[in-house]
């Protein structure tokens, strides 16, 4: 039998679970791991600037790959906690990375030795399993098992603590035997799928609900062909977004109370049957579950038993992987189109296509300061649709969301649960990291891109080349917006006269030396007809240079974005125009219908 560290046995296990790369940063408790991945080679590392810049790297890693698993590495006591926040965005969003930690020597870790933290405890209500592992001889079992953690069920994080003793001592490995556990995914039964669609044929307006599940399982072209036979409409959830393409004639468009369309919203109020499948009927999308329920019957198809009935109970449920259940969606649809007995759905598609080109938000406007409207019109016009975009929160996403168009599946990147602030430029550098080739455009707002803004270095350290279009308003935009409800405007406003930038005009933070100082490019927009122009030069110098390039746009300081103040997707409030002319919204995907 082969001898090697603990630590040699791991790094064997990762390349042979088809880890290829790896972000994070060293330190004295978990340097024997990475003298191990320097000596083992075969997987190329990613040097952050923060340990948990480094966990939504991964994120972006996982997020845009098929089958991909995203690592993070960090040392004892604060690399941990600091990643914390990567782990709970990825287990809200099924999201499987893995993270590993270096740990005090088993003998102090409860002596409150220096960096000692207990970050199994910590990590565990925010991962898949968390462990501290105590014994050498188990090194390669636990992240055997860690793996097959990850990818059966509802994918998820794992963390895997390794105290710096442990990393060190030799055990008998042998990596040319080793073999990944089988997968566990559950899968709906023939009799099952044929009873969701007996209910779906009995409705006379049926939805499709397509959740993040569906990109996960890889089933985006399963649910199209069986949107397409049934002639059933398909609501995209934010998670979801891609799995049907924007354009295409059973796209209803998004429903929720922030990130959905009008058209959308009204489409869904119509129905009368809604079969969701791998989603998990998140609050923003179905705001107060009356309405949203009201007059309809729930079918709900996902991966984990619990999320059945969770936040309200279906008429029927099934557990099952999504490709399972749609593979078998389309076989039954494809035997009742063939005997006839599939009703013709075409009146109700139709209607909502015609709303599609009647309830329109406006983009086009002119006003300087921009309109944030405006930028999303322009980046429809210089972004294709091969285009990954990567976002977190905030009115910037919200806009985005409503405005933007999406048209594949992995091409629309967001945080959906969790959120964070400072998510966006870490995990678009983990998105082009593993898509080299792709046209990758972050969405940021003036905060939460300078939550993490020193991961912008990576991208020059390591020539990780993308467009990065930051929205400044010198404003917490979306909390100041859910202050109205208090009369408030508090604690919110960013601006201030920059010393050493008087020309900003009271905007603050000079992003563009910020940027440039980091290694980077950037481009200042003030005038909404130079955002073509700026966008087609930032592509060039990300060409060019191989770093990222930021687009800085001045946006007028106060906007507020389209959504309900009530809780009630019947009620979402267009504060500012809608289109009433098609020039108003010359880059939707429906020609305004007066």
């Amino acid at each position: 039998m082969a001898r090697m560290t603990a630590a040699r046995a791991a790094v064997e296990i990762l390349k042979r679970e088809g880890i290829s790369h790896a972000f994070g940063v060293p330190g004295a408790a978990i340097n024997p791991f990475y003298a191990a991945l320097k000596a083992a080679g075969g997987i190329q590392h990613t040097l952050a600037r923060h340990v948990e810049g480094a966990s939504h790297m991964a994120e972006g890693y996982t997020r845009t790959r098929p089958g991909a698993i995203g690592v993070c590495i960090g040392t004892s006591g604060p690399a941990g906690t600091d990643m914390i926040t990567g782990l709970y965005s990825a287990t809200g969003d099924s999201i499987p990375i893995l993270c590993i930690t270096g740990q005090a020597p088993t003998a102090v870790i409860h002596k409150e030795d220096f960096q000692a933290v207990d970050i199994a405890s910590i990590a565990r209500p925010v991962t898949k399993t968390a462990v501290t592992v105590l014994e050498a001889a188990q090194v390669p079992g636990v992240f055997q098992q860690a793996f097959h953690l990850m990818r059966s069920g509802r994918p998820g994080p794992v963390l895997i603590d390794l105290p710096v003793d442990v990393q060190l001592t030799e055990i008998e490995f042998d990596p040319e035997t080793y073999a990944p556990l089988p997968v566990h995914r559950p899968a709906a039964t023939r009799a099952q799928i044929e009873k969701a669609t007996a209910l779906l044929n009995a409705a006379q307006r049926p939805l499709i609900v397509a959740g993040g599940g569906v990109i996960t399982a890889d089933a985006a072209e399963l649910i199209v062909e069986f949107a397409e036979l049934t002639g059933t409409p398909v609501v995209p959830t934010l998670m979801g977004w891609g799995v049907i393409p924007d354009d295409h004639e059973l796209n209803a468009g998004m429903v929720g109370l922030q990130t959905s369309h009008r058209y959308g919203n009204a489409t869904f109020l119509e129905s009368d049957f809604v079969l969701g499948i791998g989603n998990r009927w998140a609050n923003r999308h179905t705001g107060r579950l009356d309405v949203y329920t009201a007059g309809r019957t729930f079918v709900h198809v996902d991966i984990e038993p619990t999320q059945i009935g969770r936040i309200f109970g279906p008429d029927y449920g099934i557990t099952s992987d999504a490709k399972a259940a749609l593979e078998l969606f389309v076989d039954v649809a494809r035997e009742l189109k063939a005997a006839g007995r599939l009703p013709d759905r075409g009146d109700w598609a139709a209607a909502a296509q015609e709303r599609r080109a009647r309830l329109l938000r406006r983009t086009h406007f002119d006003d300087v300061p921009i309109k944030p409207q405006r930028v999303y019109e322009e980046m429809n016009r210089a972004f294709g649709p091969g285009t990954r975009y990567v976002s977190a929160i905030g009115l910037s996403q919200i806009a985005g969301a409503q405005l933007l168009h999406v048209f594949r599946p992995r091409h629309w990147i967001n945080c959906g649960q969790a959120g964070p602030l400072g998510w966006t430029v870490p995990a678009a550098l983990g998105v082009a990291t593993a898509d080299p080739e792709a046209s990758v455009v972050a969405l940021s707002g003036d905060y939460d891109f300078q939550f993490m803004i020193e991961e912008l270095a990576v991208g020059a350290q390591h020539r990780i080349p993308y467009i990065h279009v930051l929205m400044n308003n010198a404003y917490l935009g979306l909390i100041r917006q859910a202050q109205r409800a208090f009369d408030i405007d508090f604690q919110v406003n960013l601006e201030f006269e920059n010393i050493n930038s008087p020309e900003l005009g009271g905007y603050g933070v000079d992003h563009v030396k910020v940027v440039e100082g980091l290694g980077c490019k950037a481009i200042r927009v003030t005038d909404p007809a130079e955002l073509g122009a700026a966008f087609e030069q930032a592509g060039k110098l990300a060409a060019e240079h191989r770093v990222p390039v930021v687009v800085e746009v001045i946006l007028e300081r106060v906007t507020d974005i389209s959504m309900s103040t009530t809780n009630d997707i019947s009620a979402v409030v267009e504060f500012e125009e809608t289109a009433t002319e098609p020039g108003h919204a010359p880059t939707s995907t429906r020609t305004l219908k007066i």
